[in-house]
């Protein structure tokens, strides 16, 4: 089993770069990312503070089961610009909130109470209109999800989330692979004959475990170094912006014009494949400049990069999927 665990990341990182030497449509510009790695600075690849405001911290086990139900949910980028916003805040940001009010207000759900969740309750926790069609069919993927892990901790952890993360055993590979059994974690793609395991929330779960523990107890994890990027939308958003990556025009003007990305399609499966294989590189790049980093900490700094007005202001792909 851990031998499985510690093969698993090596898999992402070697179908990211067999999609990326292959890729017709997106290209890295490795002549730019010594500019980029230049650009940012130590604090800027300071591990970021989850908001308190939006995030069940401080309550043990309960922040466990928080972390894990978020990350669950923690999908439907492609979905928000026709969502309602939740105390004035949008996106990740309106999905985490909802949550948190969930757990302020009512209490911690239970494994087996998430196994009865349906669309029309999602909509009422996350605060989305089900008569819009946008929100009613997010809202039937976020109660498919919630039932999945409902019934996966009941099945494999005794019905205690906690115990999940427990069973990982210090190591967020094995959280990964723990967490890849649940379909909704199971984050696997196909390009042409190969199979593309990113894995996005799976390894995002360890990841903002750790910051929600700050790294101890329920949140130390002694291999997060061996994670890679967190492949979504806004990350290679962010590189594209920066000039890092290069669409090809068709691609361009796809997403210029708000046209959706079919997920598991050639060109979302190689933009997902060159943010991961960028990462790395910069990951590299700014060790070689003596700023020895991980992936993981170079996704937060980008992804936080794109919340600045200058990247807010131009589009992004959008994909209808339940990874990302």
């Amino acid at each position: 089993m851990e031998s499985q665990a510690l093969g698993l990341l090596d898999r992402v990182r070697r179908a990211c770069r067999e999609v990326v030497a292959r890729a017709r449509q997106v290209v890295i510009r490795d002549e730019l990312l010594r500019q980029l790695a230049e650009s940012l600075s130590p604090e800027d690849l300071a591990l970021p503070e989850l908001d308190p405001t939006c995030h069940w911290l401080g309550h043990g086990a309960d922040t466990a089961a928080f972390m894990l139900m978020l990350e669950a949910v923690n999908f439907g980028s492609g979905y928000f610009p026709d969502l309602r916003p939740h105390r004035g805040r949008q996106g990740y940001f309106a999905v985490a909130g909802a949550l948190y009010d969930r757990f302020a207000d009512v209490g911690v759900p239970t494994a087996e109470e998430l196994t009865t969740w349906s669309a029309e309750h999602c909509a009422q926790v996350f605060g989305q209109d089900p008569t819009s069609p946008a929100a009613r069919e997010l809202m039937g993927l976020f109660a498919a999800a919630l039932r999945e892990l409902g019934a996966h901790v009941l099945r494999r952890h005794d019905g205690r989330f906690v115990a999940l993360v427990e069973n990982a055993g210090g190591s967020a590979q094995r959280l990964v692979m723990l967490l890849a059994e649940i379909p909704g974690f199971a984050d696997i793609a196909h390009y042409e004959e190969l199979e593309v395991p990113f894995l996005k929330r799976a390894q995002l779960a360890a990841a903002d475990l750790s910051l929600a523990f700050d790294g101890q107890g329920l949140g130390w994890f002694h291999d997060l170094d061996r994670l890679t990027t967190f492949a979504d939308d806004q990350v290679p958003h962010v590189l594209r912006t920066d000039g890092v990556l290069a669409y090809h025009d068709e691609l361009a003007g796809r997403i210029a014009r708000g046209e959706l990305l079919a997920p598991g399609s050639p060109e979302e499966v190689e933009i997902r494949a060159a943010t991961v294989v960028a990462v790395e590189r910069l990951a590299e790049e700014l060790g070689t400049l003596g700023r020895p980093t991980w992936p993981m900490r170079v996704d937060y700094c980008l992804w936080n990069r794109g919340l600045e007005a200058r990247y807010s202001a131009g589009p992004r792909h959008r994909t209808l999927g339940r990874f990302y």
